[in-house]
């Protein structure tokens, strides 16, 4: 895994340097609170998997395309010092997870995240709120420097999807009733729609043709959709060392991911409604008892297929691309997204 991992890394480790530079040069804020958390945030040990995605993305079509390679030169100013274009991309994707995790943690009420303390946890959820607007309103500052209008439109597009899915996961907490479709919906929105965003934008900023960034944004969105897969099914078979949350927070929070829908489908009734009295209480008095039965009905093997299948999906995807080591960097991100452990 470890091998794998730096495989991915390898073909843009100095844009991701680069990237990281940039991102911590754009939390510079007046007020000292302000940087103290969002250095807190981001400084954190995250996986940078959709920065990274950004910027494997824009490699493998600068091996792809001589429009592409044309645009490789193009960078921006920041601070007086010169970017890439696509780092300062990756940086704004950054900023706009980071914002999304900020506001998730409190509306969640989470006290860890990454194996620390959440941000709200440690400071106050007002300094949180007001820390992830901060970070909305710099990814969008950055996107001015860009410079390209078709990117704003698709990431000014892509947060307002995800604030609809925040919403939409907010208005079904404790409801065991909540379909596949609905929560596939949520999960798209919540997650894979950056992921989309990433692809895309990407794409259009290295000047893809219009076939090719339809495929890349195709990939961005199940790729998404396999990660977020993957991460419910951690939530009841993880290692809470690992994944850096308890095991089993979904539950607590009243969420319903696929594990317990497809639980819920597959169990006998007596079963089922255990599942569902513990939805509507939340917490984890009833999670010995949930776990047997997702084990019972093997509801994880389930779900773990189905990101499978989009992993595969997002695989096929790549075939237009060249060779490089980018593309084949992409085609292991594929794997990992399923095969990961935390």
């Amino acid at each position: 895994m470890i091998n794998m991992v730096s495989d991915i890394f390898a073909p843009v480790e100095a844009d991701f340097e680069r990237a990281n530079a940039l991102i911590l040069n754009q939390l510079h804020s007046r007020v000292p609170l302000v940087e103290t958390i969002g250095k807190y945030i981001v400084e954190s040990g995250g996986k940078r998997m959709r920065p990274l995605l950004v910027l494997l993305i824009s490699r493998a079509l600068q091996a792809t395309s001589a429009a592409a390679r044309r645009t490789e030169s193009d960078d921006f100013s920041v601070g007086g010092e010169r970017f890439p274009q696509r780092v300062g991309l990756a940086t704004v994707i950054e900023f706009l997870h980071t914002a999304t995790l900020l506001h998730d943690d409190v509306v969640d009420d989470s006290g860890m995240r990454r194996g620390r303390a959440t941000a709200n946890a440690r400071w106050n959820n007002a300094s949180s709120v007001l820390v992830g607007d901060f970070l909305y309103s710099r990814s969008f500052e950055l996107m001015v420097t860009l410079g390209n209008l078709e990117v704003m439109a698709i990431l000014a597009g892509a947060t307002n999807v995800i604030a609809e899915g925040e919403v939409l996961q907010l208005t079904n907490v404790r409801n065991p009733n909540l379909s596949e479709a609905d929560y596939r919906r949520v999960i798209h929105a919540k997650t894979a729609m950056l992921f989309q965003a990433a692809a895309q934008a990407a794409a259009v900023l290295a000047g893809a043709s219009a076939a090719m960034q339809s495929e890349l944004r195709d990939f961005g969105s199940d790729l998404g959709m396999a990660f977020q897969l993957i991460d419910d099914v951690l939530d009841y078979a993880g290692d809470a060392e690992k994944i850096g949350k308890n095991v089993g927070d979904d539950l607590a929070e009243g969420k319903v991911t696929l594990p317990l829908i497809e639980a819920m489908r597959r169990a006998p009734p007596d079963d089922v409604q255990i599942i569902r009295k513990a939805i509507r209480s939340g917490g984890v008095e009833d999670m010995s008892e949930v776990m047997r039965i997702v084990n019972d009905t093997a509801a994880l093997d389930h779900v773990r297929t189905l990101a499978q299948n989009y992993a595969d999906a997002a695989e096929a995807r790549l075939e237009g691309l060249a060779d490089s080591a980018a593309r084949r960097a992409l085609r292991s991100l594929c794997h990992l997204a399923v095969s990961r452990d935390a």
